[in-house]
């Protein structure tokens, strides 16, 4: 009786304990879904240090991370991060791969010499671009349209040189911008309405433009009016300082020039092309430059010119040019521009403008037929020398033939993802794209509240994919550079230009075609991922330091293995750094370092605990 009893009870024991384990199992695999949902402890840990760290002052940056960020390199030692020093004054308007004295090594054809040319790596400056004395934070838009404080661009050259055209003034402790230009010395709001009476500017069907040799940038930075944003370059020559002044006064600009190589643009990526006495030999070199304008022009686009050789007949003598030479001129202009099937529109005093037509259709009945381009890579433009070859339309041409004006554009089923001419990138991946960074752009605001203020003019997207966070961005008060790293696995620059955005291609083991201090927010999503076995990370943190304003906005978001080698570096770099969590919750392993850039100019050094000293230099 005694065994009997003894076994039942086991029995019962037995099941208890199997309930008791399924119980727990249920429990667990409860818990943990529960805070993977969003609601565990670990992000009520987060969303409480991020309450408690608002970033109205975003200098102020005090975030946590649920990371050890004291596992700092790669071999597990805890050093110090290596301080970089200021580099001499002479510095402060450096442009690495546009420098002037080595420039003049390379031959003078084709302006050859004022194109890039990086120095090799035992030349890279290995310390942080001092600004000038006396830098201030440029005007918000759209004062800084209109002004810019003489500290930050001294340069006085073209307050005489072009006085008569009222491109630039000085006035006291600024320069003061009235509008004008070497065509328009009356005012770009007069010049751009000429041109709406041939162009529909005002309805959203020109959304991007690009000027070239653009001086001051006045046309661009009245198109805003209209809703336009131009891409603005010129060279660094000796109209001093010019697109420097365009970036100061928030309107986009690189550094750049028709020469050898080709635009560093997306083939049909601009509404309109536009060039106002910019001195490139349009006729030349058997129609290279408007082929190659062709090329970055999207079907149904248009190309303005205006100056010389325009309406030669009536304006030579002002010109004081011979008339046979502004005849043979335009005669070679108008010749390449029947041989790319351009339709001319009008000419409105000496201006003139084309339209590309939206397809290729009518240009099979030409007598004279151009010689078309081999198949390529689209994407193919990175110092590749440019063809005497037209670029062919795209297979399909509907798209074109019923552009969408902007806004619309904007969130729209791009043509090249439509047409599926982007491998790897369907509707579906793109619609969900959108969500994400609307998502992402949220969380940024929550932790820096001056995002769409107007604090932040000028804008930098280093790995820009579908252009999602600049669309998601999309504001009056602000614009944004989309970039293309030339190494990306997808390459989605014609997306970016299709959905009424600006971009450009750029390899950042190199420095950007931009001066100093010249961007106000610079976002760089999976870049040190993406050039990890390519170049050193502290190099392009050098770079992004020359091109940040002081007291400038980082965001920087990776792998948190990445993001702590990161931080590190910036240590040294005269930043405040803050790791925090993917807005998904402290599970997830990408993360986002927020990061600005502390104000000293030369003679200022600050050193790691923040303290300021004089230096000579």
């Amino acid at each position: 009786m005694a065994i009997k009893g003894n076994s039942g009870e086991l029995k019962s024991r037995s099941s208890a304990s199997i309930f008791i384990v399924i119980g727990l199992c249920c429990f667990f695999y409860i818990l943990g879904a529960w805070q993977r949902s969003g609601f565990g402890k670990g992000d009520k840990i987060a969303s409480a240090i991020t309450k408690q760290t608002d970033c109205s002052v975003i200098s102020n940056l005090n975030y946590e991370t649920h990371h050890g960020d004291d596992v700092v390199t790669a071999d597990g030692s805890d050093k110090a991060a290596k301080e970089f020093p200021s580099c001499h004054a002479k510095y402060a308007d450096y442009t690495p791969c546009q420098d002037q004295m080595r420039a003049m090594r390379f031959p003078r054809d084709n302006m050859i010499y004022r194109e890039r040319h990086c120095p090799p790596e035992d030349e890279k400056l290995q310390c942080l671009i001092p600004a000038p004395k006396g830098y201030a934070t440029p005007f918000p838009w759209p004062q800084s349209r209109d002004y810019v404080p003489f500290a930050n661009a001294p340069y006085k050259s073209l307050t005489v040189e072009k006085a008569v055209q009222n491109w630039i003034q000085y006035e006291g402790n600024v320069f003061r911008f009235p509008g004008g230009g070497t065509q328009f010395p009356q005012g770009a709001d007069t010049y751009i309405n000429q041109l709406a009476s041939a162009i529909p500017i005002d309805n959203g069907m020109v959304r991007t433009a690009l000027d070239t040799g653009c001086g001051v940038a006045s046309l661009g930075a009245y198109l805003f009016k209209k809703n336009v944003i131009t891409m603005s370059f010129a060279p660094r020559d000796s109209h001093e300082a010019q697109v420097q002044f365009a970036l100061e006064r928030g309107v986009p600009a690189v550094i750049g020039v028709l020469g050898s190589i080709k635009m560093p643009f997306a083939t049909r990526a601009f509404d309109m092309a536009h060039c106002s006495r910019c001195l490139i030999p349009w006729g030349e070199n058997d129609g290279l430059y408007m082929m190659e304008v062709d090329r970055v022009l999207r079907p149904g686009g248009y190309w303005v010119l205006s100056g010389p050789p325009i309406n030669w007949r009536t304006y030579f003598g002002a010109w004081k040019r011979p008339k046979e030479d502004l005849e043979e001129e335009q005669r070679k202009i108008e010749e390449i521009a029947r041989l790319l099937c351009w339709e001319k529109l009008d000419e409105l005093g000496d201006i003139a403008v084309w339209k590309k037509r939206t397809n290729y259709d009518l240009c099979r009945q030409q007598d004279i037929k151009p010689n078309l381009c081999e198949p390529s890579y689209p994407g193919d433009v990175w110092y590749k020398k440019m063809e005497a070859c037209v670029t062919p339309y795209p297979k399909s041409t509907k798209s074109y033939e019923e552009w969408k004006p902007f806004p619309d554009r904007l969130n729209a089923i791009p043509p090249r993802i439509s047409s599926g001419s982007v491998p790897g990138v369907s509707v579906d991946m793109y619609q969900e794209d959108i969500q994400i960074w609307e998502k992402h752009l949220k969380s940024y605001k929550s932790i820096n509240n001056l995002i769409n203020s107007g604090r932040f003019r000028n804008i930098m997207d280093m790995n820009a994919g579908l252009g999602s966070f600049a669309a998601a961005l999309d504001s009056p008060k602000l614009w944004v550079m989309n970039v293309m790293p030339t190494i990306a696995e997808k390459d989605t620059l014609g997306v970016i230009s299709d959905r009424g955005l600006i971009g450009i291609y750029h390899d950042w083991c190199e420095a950007f075609s931009t001066y100093p201090r010249t961007y106000d927010l610079i976002h760089a999503d999976g870049i040190f991922s993406l050039y990890k076995d390519k170049c050193r990370a502290e190099d392009i943190l050098l770079e992004m330091d020359r091109i940040l304003r002081p007291e400038g906005s980082v965001i920087i978001r990776d792998n948190v293995n990445v993001l702590i080698k990161v931080k590190k570096i910036v240590g040294g770099m005269r930043w405040d750094a803050r790791m925090v969590d993917h807005e998904d919750g402290p599970l997830v392993s990408e993360k986002v370092l927020f990061a600005v850039k502390k104000y000293w100019v030369v003679g200022d050094i600050i050193t790691a605990n923040n303290k300021k000293k004089k230096v000579k230099n």
